[in-house]
């Protein structure tokens, strides 16, 4: 067994596993401010506004020459954001495995996205620009930090406590959205009591995100340690960007299984995605709901998701990590099916919606987190993370598509809501047919007594 698997022996080697777990956990705490408050409420749109302020009389900006709608520039930058990330996260997975140096790596991502982050103060006037810029830079480092980050998880824990493990880091972030979400509410809601503008409400909104995840990634930094690089990962030298994302998926071939649940993973997670992008949408459009009813069935979700994450990662405990996945989808398709059937204009049973979403979104993806954790050969954490990263972030576009389309088709949010059960019913089948146990075994893996 490599040097990178977690030793369970000692009474001081239980304590040091222990100690970084706590400050792995602190890691999720730093970061996922940003993911909800200035990706999810905030960024996309102000940056709009930033954006229409600059336009022409035509409604379009021009950035490099290019003329795009200003309406289109949020969602442009992050497209953009994602193409940068998938070129970057292979090759810095690759080079963290090799060096076994991941804690510089990290510490790079981390503070190039929140100072970038932190820059949004200056978003003012009409720079579109620089918004974009700094845009592109917080998310694509978030996206590499997130990679070395999750990486670790086989390294800081036994095969027998990853999912529990797994499951409170997202508990951790989670928690931490929702605790800043509330007090940037409460500073923008009430910006005229402050003596401050919308627009000055909003920036220092978006910089206390990067202040926040550049104060709290001390802790992870000063907890976790590097680990020698295993002998055969540093045997070829890292090649650039899609050369290295080739050189991963040819590697992975050679683990069918472990590709086998990395597709049913990015089949339910495309679904998980494409909710959580588009229920707010569904909330004011079809039902009706105003941006308060809206902002607050976020936080609901976020609270919620905390609650989720540590339930069924205690249920992971008894049912194990995959059937308790497999519920968790299961409980996705009714929440879904009673979606289809909210009547409108009536936020009670919105915030019922938000509420199911919330329960299974957080173990959904912590144990997801845990279970591949299980399916990487040891020394190809970093690289093989990049590809689940990806799959996380930069492959969930079939989603918006369809949800897309069944509107361009039929008029109907409901039945653009319910057309994404399909992804769920899908990844639902392939999990339930990679044999979990064999696949771990085949990455030359210990396989915990209960998965």
């Amino acid at each position: 067994m490599g040097t990178d698997t977690v030793r369970t022996g000692s009474a001081d080697e239980a304590a040091e596993r222990r100690r970084e777990q706590r400050g792995w956990y602190f890691y999720d705490w730093a970061c996922s401010v940003y993911s909800t408050s200035v990706l999810t409420v905030f960024l996309g749109p102000y940056l709009t506004s930033v954006a229409e302020s600059a336009a022409d009389a035509g409604g379009f900006v021009h950035p490099l020459g290019i003329p795009v709608r200003a309406g289109s520039f949020f969602a442009y930058s992050v497209s953009l954001s994602v193409i940068v990330a998938v070129l970057v996260m292979p090759l810095v997975g690759a080079a963290a495995d090799r060096t076994g140096r991941k804690k510089p790596l990290l510490a790079a991502a981390a503070y190039t996205g929140a100072a970038a982050t932190t820059g949004m103060f200056f978003l003012d006037g009409d720079r579109f620009l620089l918004g974009g810029f700094l845009l592109i830079v917080a998310n694509a480092a978030q996206s590499v930090a997130m990679m070395l980050y999750n990486s670790y998880l086989p390294q800081i824990s036994s095969p027998e406590e990853r999912d529990a493990v797994s499951s409170r880091g997202w508990a951790f972030g989670y928690a931490a959205g929702a605790l800043v979400l509330v007090a940037n509410l409460v500073l923008y809601s009430g910006h005229d009591s402050f003596g401050l503008s919308e627009s000055a409400a909003v920036r220092i909104c978006l910089a206390s995100a990067g202040l926040w995840w550049g104060a709290f990634a001390l802790i992870p930094l000063r907890r976790l340690r590097d680990r020698r690089a295993e002998a055969k990962a540093t045997g070829k030298p890292t090649a650039p960007g899609f050369r290295q994302l080739a050189a991963t998926v040819r590697d992975m071939r050679r683990h069918p299984l472990t590709l086998a649940f990395l597709l049913a993973y990015l089949i339910y997670n495309d679904g998980i995605q494409t909710v959580i992008s588009q229920a707010s949408l569904y909330g004011s459009e079809e039902l009706g709901l105003g941006q308060s009813t809206l902002i607050a069935a976020v936080l609901l979700v976020q609270v919620l998701a905390v609650v989720g994450a540590l339930a069924l990662g205690r249920l992971a405990r008894t049912y194990g990590a995959k059937r308790t996945i497999l519920g968790s989808l299961v409980a996705w398709t009714v929440t879904l099916g009673a979606g289809y059937f909210l009547p409108a204009g009536a936020p009670v049973w919105f915030f019922v919606l938000a509420s199911g979403i919330g329960l299974v979104l957080g173990g959904s993806q912590a144990l997801s987190r845990s279970l591949f954790s299980h399916l990487v050969p040891p020394g190809k954490e970093a690289e093989y993370f990049s590809a689940y990263e990806m799959s996380d972030r930069g492959m969930s576009w079939l989603g918006p598509l369809l949800f897309g389309i069944t509107y361009q088709l039929t008029g109907s949010y409901r039945d653009a809501i319910i057309s994404l059960v399909a992804f769920f019913v899908i990844g639902f089948v392939l999990l339930a047919r990679v044999p979990v146990r064999q696949a771990i075994s085949d990455a030359g893996n210990p396989v915990p007594q209960r998965i």
